[in-house]
């Protein structure tokens, strides 16, 4: 019975996928996930076992669609980069941010001089560790840097995950780094300030020079 129920969920998720359109070449994510599930329960799962209340249930994160305006506008859309920030995305909102910062390790494994995407595996590393910048996280932003110094994007994602941190100060460090990049008359610059005052409602104060 157990089985039938599983066979039943993975069909509702390949029809819910193929509603949303999920890239072809990303399948691969989704089948991983499944297949793990299927040792799980292979291995450890005890149908015969009384049911109780499910605890500690995996909270979905709401996008910030300021945030995703600033990344389109950062590392553009419809391309490469697209497609897995997409992916993440989804994940992000399923509640599962480990498969979030899986697909972005999957980027970046596809494309290792694309700034963009470490600047992405960055920020998926540290919303998988609770918001806190891991090694792996600083490691990722930092390579962001190394391959585009004078692209705002690294130094923009790199202060959105310090400021989750509660690291304030570096946050602002960092968007003064990505206000500086900035390409005259950038589109997203409104939906960038909107997301800094978010982040940081004191922010507009502390920019205002003391008298």
């Amino acid at each position: 019975m157990g089985w039938l129920v599983f066979g039943g969920l993975v069909l509702l998720g390949v029809a819910l996928l193929l509603i949303i359109r999920f890239p072809i070449r990303l399948w691969t994510v989704p089948a991983t996930a499944v297949m793990l599930a299927g040792a799980g329960y292979a291995w450890q799962g005890q149908p015969a076992l009384p049911g109780h209340p499910a605890e500690g249930v995996a909270k979905s994160r709401p996008l910030d669609p300021d945030l995703i305006a600033v990344r389109e506008g950062l590392f553009g859309r419809f391309n490469f980069d697209y497609s897995y920030f997409m992916a993440a995305d989804a994940m992000t909102r399923a509640g599962a941010p480990h498969l979030a910062a899986t697909v972005m390790l999957g980027a970046v494994r596809k494309a290792p001089t694309d700034a963009g995407l470490w600047s992405g595996l960055g920020l998926a590393l540290a919303e998988h560790d609770g918001d806190q910048l891991s090694p792996a996280s600083r490691f990722a932003f930092a390579k962001a840097a190394e391959l585009g110094p004078q692209h705002p994007g690294p130094f923009f994602f790199h202060g959105i995950a310090l400021a989750r941190s509660g690291d304030v100060e570096g946050a602002r460090r960092e968007w003064g780094q990505a206000v500086q990049r900035l390409p005259k008359g950038a589109t997203y610059r409104d939906d960038m300030i909107k997301v800094m005052l978010r982040l940081d409602p004191g922010l507009a104060a502390a920019a205002i020079p003391a008298k």
